[in-house]
């Protein structure tokens, strides 16, 4: 009987949602004409504008929100990710996978925890390379990544590894809130780069990142910063609702240490338990098939750890 009430509780409720999908469906085919379809779509579809945080800071700088000019930069970014679901929903998910180990090396490093939102906003947390060649997590170009002691070569390019490259970034923020005095400027210097934003800065006798006339793309830069800040700490206030298991969980990995050569990458892979693809997956800054290392440099390369494969718990 119980069975019996259970199946006819299913019948009855998959009839309602067709009755209700059907009742729905009459509906807008009985927009005759052009004024009913509209009306109708008025009725069914909203979208809101947002309410601005009224306190909001980066890197513990107070940002003035009060001011005008200040809020519709702030309001822009917000509305534009808040509205461009799909890259915010990737941001959430990619944010819950790298986050944490780069949330380690900026404690490490001293430096504030908000600066992680610089590399969310350069690249979407994936190793991709700009037109003008700026490249992975961070966007370093090549000359930049080496100035700051990353190796680029045809074999390694350190802008890939996520360790070395958010070592790397820390040094030249760093470096910019030394010379400009406040975080908000030296993430506009990472943007501009120093010689650019000095040439500004000549121009307007002005140090203050929210009172410079800058180009677009680093007027730009602080609020698309904020705006993630602000939709990653409080999702639901944006609209975003995902449950834990939607999250892109961190790898399990193990590492080993590699002082020597590898003459095939492929043949490394499988003596150690794994293949070609998954071995550049978590080592996406090995750019070629072999690692020559002639210097015998030290390398710590990832592997699969246990349970790689199979979803965290929870998520099945």
């Amino acid at each position: 009987m119980r069975l019996l009430s259970k199946a006819l509780l299913m019948i009855a409720l998959l009839m309602g949602g067709a009755f209700c999908l059907h009742l729905f469906t009459f509906s807008m085919a009985g927009a005759d004409t052009d004024l009913d379809y509209q009306r109708q779509f008025n009725e069914r579809y909203r979208i809101f504008s947002l309410t601005l945080p009224a306190d909001l800071t980066f890197c513990g700088e107070p940002v003035p929100v009060g001011k005008l000019d200040v809020r519709e930069r702030l309001d822009r970014e917000l509305l534009v990710n808040t509205y461009w679901q799909s890259n915010s929903l990737l941001a959430h998910k990619r944010a819950n996978r790298w986050f944490p180990e780069i949330e380690r090396i900026l404690d490490r490093e001293g430096v504030p925890d908000d600066l992680k939102y610089i590399a969310l906003i350069e690249s979407g947390l994936a190793n991709v390379s700009s037109p003008v060649g700026a490249t992975g997590f961070w966007q370093f170009m090549k000359e930049t990544a080496i100035g700051h002691g990353l190796e680029v070569n045809a074999e390694v390019d350190e802008r890939y590894n996520l360790v070395r490259s958010t070592e790397a970034a820390c040094k030249y923020l760093k470096e910019g809130r030394e010379k400009y005095g406040s975080w908000a400027m030296a993430g506009a210097s990472y943007n501009l780069g120093p010689g650019g934003l000095d040439k500004q800065i000549g121009r307007q006798k002005n140090k203050d990142y929210y009172s410079l006339l800058l180009p677009e793309e680093t007027s730009r830069y602080l609020f698309r910063v904020l705006a993630m800040k602000a939709i990653i700490t409080d999702p639901e206030r944006y609209g975003f609702h995902m449950r834990e298991k939607d999250l892109y969980a961190p790898y399990r990995t193990r590492s080993i240490t590699v002082t020597g050569p590898i003459d095939d990458l492929n043949d490394f892979a499988v003596r150690q338990g794994t293949d070609y693809k998954t071995l550049k997956l978590l080592n996406p800054w090995l750019r070629d098939i072999t690692l020559t290392n002639a210097k015998g440099k030290v390398y710590e390369i990832l592997l699969p750890g246990e349970g790689f494969d199979k979803p965290m718990e929870g998520d099945e």
